[in-house]
């Protein structure tokens, strides 16, 4: 049996090729034969181009109809797919095509002479064009190869993805996921928020993480639903096609930003059954204020690059608000003391999952990814959490100093490192502070040399200095300025005070 995830997917498509797959805001449709059609001349341009299965495709593009059949078409082909952020900057990506050394990168045709550059650098053999309307030379490539492609057989241990997810020291892992991991985690999914024939999934999330790509995108096509593929976010928009939706999947913001519009309620939300939120913590207020305003009950879940999705609250039952829910069926999930025993109901400890959906390891990092792992099999998430009575879990912090901002991950150590680099730094601490919007926003507390060069720093002075050499989402919205930072006895910064300082100011 091939357990290459195109083919579980293809199995579920609709026996009508022309159903619908992604509706997109000008009207045009992609059907699922359209899918399938395109993504077999990807697959056999990917393989006239020399790559052999096994081999890293990379993607740095926007949201558009291709850049998900390129998704597909890599899968089909038995390569690993690397979906990059189009935010990212020539740091960023000089080290992931430096680490994965893809054989073929995508890029967006405004950046196609940086991405030359680093692709020979990197020893990548092939450079193509994917534009923000979906035309480039892949597309030109592509035409001319035949529609059908037998798909690649898999096991359910090859790699499928890779997505690197930074840790807050040393330099970022490449999480791999396996067409086990993402199969297994997408029938879970489907099943357990019981996708039904005629659902219409209104996508309005980015396709370069786990959550729009994988999440969002597999339980639609497992399911043979059309998606309202939309290129980002926009609430007079969302209010729209919810009119004509069944599901939508979000990050916390999306609600937030639904509930300042002054019409949004019942009536708009008629026909949905089912709205899920993740990415990043939903605040108990979102959450009651969505109920009262719509009726419906956000289902909340909680999940991780290194393994999609681990628990959810109940799509029948109990939606609490504040928790995660239950582990997800074939997840086993504990929370564990500094000890590693089992903690008390209620008492918080560290959050610790195994099963068929978590990762293979890090990319090149074999003595990392066993560092993540326990003796018996567990990954060490780095969350902390605890469970109550009825087993609902509720997450408390992160211990690893994570920011999410608009349910984007941004890790301190990254920006730290370059503001340290700065003339008049002495050192900086990176924090994340409530924000309405964005429900963190990232934030410099910066150390400044008791010199010129320090006296001459300012806030938006050190903006703009690491502005172009990061992703807009890691920039930070607030510097403070200050003479020392807190630390502990053992010297460690103490980013609990930095945050319980300054929050008052990020609120005021």
């Amino acid at each position: 049996m091939n357990q290459n995830l195109y083919s579980l997917l293809a199995e579920h498509f609709p026996k009508n090729p022309a159903a619908p797959c992604m509706i997109l805001p000008d009207g045009r449709v992609w059907t699922y034969g359209d899918v399938e059609r395109a993504s077999g001349r990807m697959a056999n341009l990917i393989v006239a181009l020399g790559l052999k299965p096994g081999d890293r495709v990379a993607a740095q593009v926007e949201k558009t109809p291709e850049a998900l059949v390129l998704y597909l078409a890599a899968i089909r082909a038995g390569m690993v797919f690397l979906p990059l952020n189009p935010a990212y900057q020539r740091h960023e990506l000089e080290y992931f095509l430096g680490d994965a050394t893809p054989g073929l990168f995508v890029c967006r045709p405004q950046v196609r002479a940086l991405a030359d550059e680093l692709a020979a650098k990197a020893g990548v053999a092939h450079v193509l064009e994917l534009g923000d309307d979906g035309r480039g030379s892949l597309i030109d490539a592509a035409a001319p190869h035949a529609d059908a492609f037998e798909t690649v057989p898999r096991g359910s241990r090859n790699f499928a993805a890779i997505l690197y997810t930074s840790g807050t020291t040393g330099r970022s892992k490449g999480a791999i996921l396996s067409h086990g991991n993402l199969a297994h985690n997408a029938l879970t999914l489907h099943e357990y928020w019981h996708f039904q024939p005629g659902d219409v999934l209104l996508h309005m999330l980015p396709i370069f993480h786990v959550h729009g790509l994988f999440v969002a995108c597999h339980c639609a096509l497992l399911n043979g639903s059309a998606m309202f593929f939309e290129p980002k976010f926009d609430a007079a928009r969302a209010m729209q096609l919810l009119a004509e939706s069944t599901v939508m999947m979000g990050v916390p913001t999306f609600y937030v930003r639904l509930l300042h519009e002054p019409t949004f309620g019942r009536e708009t939300c008629r026909r949905m059954r089912l709205f899920i939120s993740g990415s990043a913590p939903l605040l108990k207020e979102t959450f009651d204020e969505f109920k009262a305003r719509t009726g419906h009950t956000i289902l909340e879940r909680y999940g991780m690059t290194e393994g999609g999705m681990f628990t959810s609250n109940p799509y029948d039952g109990e939606r609490r608000g504040g928790t995660v829910g239950f582990p997800l069926p074939g997840t086993e999930l504990r929370i564990v003391g500094a000890g590693g025993t089992a903690v008390r109901t209620g008492e918080v400890g560290s959050i610790q999952v195994r099963g068929d959906n978590v990762f293979v390891g890090y990319w090149g990092m074999p003595e990392k990814t066993k560092e993540e792992f326990t003796a018996d099999g567990f990954f060490k998430t780095g969350d902390m959490g605890s469970l109550d009575a009825d087993f609902y879990l509720t997450i408390s912090g992160r211990s690893k100093d994570l920011v999410i901002t608009g349910g984007l991950n941004v890790y301190p150590k990254e920006i730290e490192e370059l503001i340290d680099a700065m003339p008049g730094v002495v050192e900086s601490a990176v924090i994340g502070l409530p924000h309405a919007d964005f429900g963190e926003a990232v934030t410099a507390v910066v150390v400044r040399q008791k010199n010129a060069a320090g006296k001459a720093l300012t806030e938006s002075g050190i903006i703009a200095a690491i502005k172009d050499k990061l992703a807009n989402f890691k920039v930070p919205k607030w510097v403070y300025l200050v003479d020392e930072l807190p630390r502990n006895a053992m010297g460690k910064v103490q980013k609990n005070i930095l945050r319980e300082t300054y929050s008052p100011m990020a609120a005021r």
